[in-house]
């Protein structure tokens, strides 16, 4: 094949390669900060593309997007406009783990996030495969595309998904492709591996398309959305749409009989598939091998807009063959006569081991390369947004020669999901959850615009419009905490009785209202009535004065435990440190610590292979150097 002819097609500050979820925060963040950006996409028409469930957020997912709207990111307004069923999950746990889930209109969400990044001032969004990354003395000069197009630039952020040298497996059948009947990009891989840049093989998969038609609603399970919708974005104080319903039914014994019977037609399990698939996203198979005592699973049908008559079968991932599947999905009730209109597969691609990168999200070993989302071995549309954004604006930074953007782990999920990738690195696809966070309490996705948006705004991310709103709920809920603590109700006949008919017993001495709602069967609004100088106050702030109050003992517990953790995290190590040279450190841990490069003996401390005896010899060694240093000070 002819080599085209190589020429120069522009200069940026900044190149995001991919258009994906992590590509559209990753470009947006660095145009609004004031960058000339480019955003090199192989098809206009997969610009934020849903190639697997329709849907944005869910248990701990939920989390990160409120909290990348907090920063000033996009996907929160998007789905705001675009979704066509909301749920809040969780609600008979604590707020700690509620988490907003939506149900996208998938065509829609594309339409709508496209046009932002048309409109967005300093971005071009141009039809492009990236082929090669330039460097000159390990740092980066520009991209090369496969038409010969040459853009010289001071930073790439890669962003490519499961694109990467894409193998689509359906059955017995595979062949080289990207999601949804795309193209792979199968030139940067090579050229990542010429930077040094170790890769691995991981797989994702998808269940198959039905339509709407062909199913018998009668044995399934309407599963309608919530009555009052809370909207993703802060910048959205009500959305009123028509919901659309989904869909609940259950595997049967004879779905089961047909898959123990084909598993041998398993890509998986026939040995042809060597990578490592999500874990807390299994295929059908799985299920069925590792649940064996399970004699049913759930599964959800779910709408992917209001255009089509497409309908996503959640729970059903296979890699079966297309007989195969026919079968299987045949075999569900509801759906005895469905007609497939996509098929199930299995996409198996590169991505880096994330361990190599900074947690600014930039390489080590390639300065201003920067990567994000499921390269790095994520999987989700909300896991690869939060580091998108998170890469754009520290590329922006370091081009302005200012200190990265980092959020630790007792500052955001978005901070615990980077912390726990380039410190502990990922042997699956790598899926945010709210246990993975310790400080979760603090962390609620109510919140989120309270905890980060200052900080963006500071960097030039997060509009004046934003930080104003934050500044003013901020004083709003702390002049009603204030409010709340003053009023004081005595133990009168009238105040007996009221607390009597809510089931509360009576109080004896005089009780301030903020004491009163920290009762378990007390709510701010239920004690309206003994409140008569009580504010019109908006739900928002309502829910953040009876959270405050209800888990005021847990939070301060929890500061505390937070305030331990950053001393750790102040202790810096140096970048040049050479942990051979360090005695009493084991063999294992010297590895690990010159492999990771921590930034922290806090960091170091959660590094897989490194003990707490390790740490110990790294406070005496900082201890030790902090020591001749003063020495050397006080002879000078």
């Amino acid at each position: 094949m002819q080599k085209p002819r190589e020429y120069f097609a522009g200069r940026y500050d900044v190149v995001v390669i991919g258009a994906g979820h992590s590509g559209c925060e990753a470009a947006l963040a660095p145009a609004r900060m004031g960058m000339k950006t480019l955003m090199l996409t192989m098809s206009l028409d997969s610009v934020a593309l849903m190639p697997c469930n329709p849907s944005i957020g869910g248990t701990g997912k939920g989390h990160l997007v409120r909290e990348i709207d907090a920063l000033g990111g996009q996907m929160g307004l998007a789905i705001d406009k675009a979704m066509i069923q909301s749920r809040m999950l969780n609600t008979s746990k604590g707020p700690a783990v509620h988490s907003l889930r939506a149900q996208a209109d998938k065509k829609k969400y594309q339409t709508i996030m496209k046009q932002i990044l048309e409109d967005e001032e300093n971005l071009d969004l141009v039809q492009g495969e990236a082929v090669d990354i330039l460097t000159e003395n390990g740092k980066i000069t520009g991209v090369l595309t496969k038409t010969g197009a040459r853009y010289d630039t001071k930073s790439v952020i890669i962003a490519t998904g499961t694109y990467l040298k894409g193998r689509i497996y359906i059955g017995e059948f595979n062949y080289e492709g990207g999601p949804s009947g795309l193209f792979p990009s199968n030139d940067l891989s090579q050229s990542l591996k010429r930077l040094g840049i170790k890769l691995k093989r991981f797989k994702t998969g998808t269940p198959a398309r039905v339509h709407k038609d062909s199913i018998d609603y009668s044995k399934t399970e309407v599963q309608p959305g919530d009555e009052e919708i809370v909207p993703f974005s802060f910048l959205n104080d009500k959305i009123n749409i028509d919901q659309v319903p989904c869909y609940l039914t259950y595997t049967t014994e004879e779905t089961h009989e047909i898959i123990k019977s084909n598993l041998d037609r398993s890509p998986m399990y026939a040995g042809e598939m060597e990578s490592v698939g999500p874990r807390y996203c299994p295929s059908i198979e799985d299920k069925i091998v590792r649940f064996a005592d399970k004699n049913r699973h759930q599964i959800f049908i779910e709408p992917e807009g209001l255009d089509t008559k497409e309908m996503y079968v959640q729970g059903m991932s296979t890699t079966l063959p297309e007989e195969v599947q026919i079968k299987m999905y045949r075999s569900i009730p509801g759906l005895e006569n469905v007609k497939i209109m996509r098929s199930a597969y299995a996409i198996e691609y590169d991505c880096i081991d994330p361990t190599q990168l900074k947690r600014s999200l930039e390489i080590k070993n390639v300065e201003n390369l920067f990567f994000a989302g499921q390269v790095n071995g994520t999987s989700g549309y909300e896991e690869a947004a939060a580091q998108g954004i998170i890469a754009g604006i520290n590329a922006v930074l370091k081009l302005r020669g200012e200190e990265s953007f980092i959020l630790d782990r007792s500052e955001a999920y978005i901070g615990v999901l980077i912390d726990d990738l380039v410190t502990k690195g990922t042997n699956e696809p790598y899926r945010m959850m709210t246990s993975r966070a310790e400080y979760r309490l603090i962390l609620r996705q109510d919140n989120a615009d309270l905890r980060l948006t200052e900080k963006s705004y500071k960097i030039g991310l997060a509009s004046k419009e934003r930080y104003e709103k934050v500044k003013y709920k901020k004083e709003q809920i702390e002049k009603e905490l204030k409010r709340l603590k003053n009023i004081v109700v005595t133990p009168k006949k009238e105040v007996r009785e009221f607390l009597e008919s809510l089931n509360s017993s009576p109080i004896k001495a005089p009780t301030s209202l903020f004491n009163l709602i920290k009762r378990p069967e007390l709510s701010y609004d239920s004690l309206k009535d003994l409140d008569k100088d009580r504010p019109d106050l908006p739900r928002e702030i309502r829910m953040q004065v009876e959270i405050q109050i209800k888990y005021d003992g847990y939070i301060k517990k929890q500061l505390k435990q937070i305030e331990q953790f950053k001393k750790m995290e102040n202790k810096k190590l140096p970048k040049d440190i050479d942990y051979d040279a360090i005695k009493g450190l084991r063999l294992e841990a010297r590895q690990k610590l010159n492999d990771i490069k921590p930034d922290s003996v806090g960091q170091a401390s959660r590094i897989s292979g490194v003990s707490p005896a390790d740490i110990n010899v790294l406070l005496v060694y900082l201890e030790q150097q902090k020591r001749l240093k003063n020495r050397s000070d006080n002879n000078d």
